[in-house]
């Protein structure tokens, strides 16, 4: 079962560059509509295998 992995600033060119498929949940810890759609990125990240998750805090990572 995959996770998505928490991306930053540092890390973000690097990891899209050694995975093919990627989906970036781009959010924020005050942004209600980004904290209900977290549970369906869990879930599409354990589902597909095939495609790298990615979460970027947009307050932490400018």
């Amino acid at each position: 079962m995959s996770k998505p992995v928490e991306v930053t600033d540092a890390t973000f060119d690097q990891f899209v560059k050694e995975n093919p498929k990627v989906v970036v949940d781009c959010w924020a810890a005050w942004c209600a509509p980004c904290r209900m759609l977290s549970p369906t990125i869990d879930e599409l990240a354990a589902e597909k295998t095939d495609i790298s998750f990615a979460k970027l805090d947009v307050d932490h990572n400018r």
